[in-house]
């Protein structure tokens, strides 16, 4: 494992006794989120991905590292009861627009909008269907700092990395994932379990770090594994290539990742695989796992040429 992968912390719940504690009411007057949840009558749901958070001090932990918040537009996917919303306003978010499927939670949202007038717009909307680069585009800069829905997550970011014209419409990505799908975003050949096209994908367009870990214990419904805040800073000026083209060779290559190149990459190219690599100055007779972003980078321009 990478030394940039390993997180330097991990909450756990049963430890945070011994921590100063900050109460719903010292942190805006807002009634307690577990308080706010049952008068509303929110439970998680798994078809939508939802875990709850809970604690405010872990939410305000999560909000500061997204800070400084005052000077950007947050974005927050799927809000929930808001835990996350309440620490981001608290911690001093200028505006936030949040965009939240779930219809059950609106009113609990409404409350916190009410709290905090002209700092909070709720969408109601699936987050998968949401042109943000239209959106948000004028609301610049943006920041996205999230307790993503664990059901779209690698879709989502998948779709961010992937946006044009880049530089984006976003400065951060500060996100919650499952850390299984944290570990696939920072990797690097290295760490060849978790290497794939998500890593390619990041690490070609962003600065990707591993800030904190959570355990399970934290949320409500505890999911069966820890999860891990990411953050991902956009590149200002990327290696050259074409956006559609590297996803399309990292997603030959990793398809049939146990293959060298010159197998995996056939389809690409009428069966020429081994004149791609060629053109690209890489030894066919290596496999995705072994390849850094450099190289898939090269793929993708001589694809693009050879076409």
């Amino acid at each position: 494992m990478s030394k940039r992968s390993i997180p330097n912390f991990c909450y756990n719940p049963k430890m945070r006794k011994s921590w100063p504690r900050i109460s719903a009411s010292r942190l805006d007057g807002l009634p307690p989120l577990r308080e706010v949840a049952a008068a509303h009558g929110l439970l998680a749901k798994k078809s939508l991905g939802q875990n709850f958070l809970f604690d405010l001090n872990l939410t305000r932990r999560i909000a500061r590292a997204g800070a400084p918040l005052a000077d950007a537009t947050i974005v927050e996917i799927g809000p929930g009861p808001g835990g996350l919303t309440r620490a981001l306003l608290a911690e001093g978010a200028r505006k936030i627009i949040a965009f939240e499927h779930d219809t059950r939670c609106l009113p609990a949202l409404a409350e916190i909008q009410s709290h905090y007038p002209g700092r909070l717009d709720v969408i109601e909307a699936d987050a998968l269907e949401i042109d943000f680069a239209g959106l948000i585009g004028s609301e610049s800069p943006a920041r996205v700092c999230a307790n993503l829905p664990y059901r779209i997550a690698t879709a989502l970011v998948a779709r961010w990395l992937e946006v044009e014209p880049w530089p984006p419409w976003f400065d951060r990505l500060v996100l919650m994932f499952q850390r299984e799908v944290a570990l696939r975003i920072v990797a690097s050949p290295a760490e060849r379990a978790a290497y794939g096209r998500l890593a390619v994908l990041s690490n070609w367009r962003c600065e990707t770090r591993i800030l904190f870990d959570i355990s399970a214990a934290a949320f409500t419904p505890p999911p069966k594994v820890r999860s891990s805040l990411v953050e991902l800073v956009p590149r200002p000026a990327p290696l050259a290539c074409d956006t559609k083209l590297l996803s399309e060779v990292a997603r030959a290559a990793f398809g049939q990742r146990r293959k060298m190149l010159r197998q995996s990459l056939k389809s690409l190219v009428g069966g020429d695989a081994v004149g791609l690599l060629a053109h690209a100055g890489i030894d066919p007779a290596q496999r995705a796992e072994e390849i850094g972003v450099e190289g898939f980078a090269a793929l993708a321009r001589a694809l693009g040429d050879l076409r």
